[in-house]
């Protein structure tokens, strides 16, 4: 089964520029996405054999998340279940009949780490949200978590230690989901190595120098790691600042 994670940075803008392409040649079982930045609506996706499921945000514009699929889940969940955190569209949950598959677009903590405050009880909440489904059968969860996990993660370690998406706090808690019984997927195939990214900022020329940050993952519960196959990180994809992260895993 082969699986991808893109935050598109804006579905109608990324289609423009190459979007369908790369769906239709990836051929994936489930294909999930994260800041949609629209409301319902205002885009009519022609993806034939595949369901689509969307969670937007109250907010026009701005965040909101999507999972296209070809298997029938046996149902789809938006949010956490807690009226503060589900005002964004950042979650979407689809059960099957052997794993939960989860899609979540992280809250950022903003420059002067402005949300940090907002991000930690977000990051408490959505830990316990996938512990909760975890009891009940193994979860995938993929998308962009906002955060460069270690030093390796990004390209400039040193300068950032005090910015959004590198801080102490944001690491913490992701080692700390990790702790709880999750795998970083990219990491359990290649743990050391570097200068793999999947995002970069449009400024500073960042992509053309590769001085980018691994903030898009695929987490799976650490009962499915002999069931892993393999994981990559599409940088050759272009149409967002973001580049499409793909898990292969059997089910057979």
């Amino acid at each position: 089964m082969k699986l991808i994670s893109w935050n598109v940075n804006g579905i109608r803008a990324c289609v423009q520029k190459g979007f369908l392409d790369f769906f239709k040649e990836v051929d994936t079982d489930i294909f999930c996405i994260q800041e949609s930045k629209l409301q319902e609506g205002q885009i009519e996706l022609d993806l034939e054999g595949y369901n689509q499921y969307w969670n937007y945000a109250k907010k026009k514009g701005y965040s909101g998340t999507a999972i296209f699929t070809k298997h029938e889940p046996i149902e789809v969940t938006y949010g956490l279940g807690i009226e503060e955190h589900d005002q964004e569209g950042r979650v979407i949950t689809l059960e099957f009949e052997q794993f939960y598959m989860v899609t979540v677009y992280t809250p950022n903590s903003q420059n002067e780490l402005a949300r940090l405050p907002y991000r930690m009880e977000w990051e408490e909440a959505f830990k316990d949200y996938l512990k909760k489904l975890d009891e009940k059968k193994p979860v995938i969860v993929c998308g962009d978590l906002n955060v460069a996990h270690k030093e390796i993660d990004l390209k400039n370690p040193k300068t950032n230690k005090k910015n959004a998406g590198f801080t102490i706090e944001e690491r913490t808690k992701f080692s700390e989901l990790l702790e709880n019984g999750f795998t970083d997927t990219f990491r359990y195939f290649y743990p050391d190595l570097e200068e793999i990214y999947s995002w970069w900022s449009y400024r500073f020329k960042a992509r053309e120098k590769n001085a980018g940050w691994r903030i898009d993952y695929f987490l799976t519960s650490s009962s499915l790691d002999e069931r892993l196959v393999g994981a990559k990180i599409h940088t050759e994809v272009l149409g967002s600042d973001h580049c499409p992260v793909e898990l292969e895993i059997s089910f057979e």
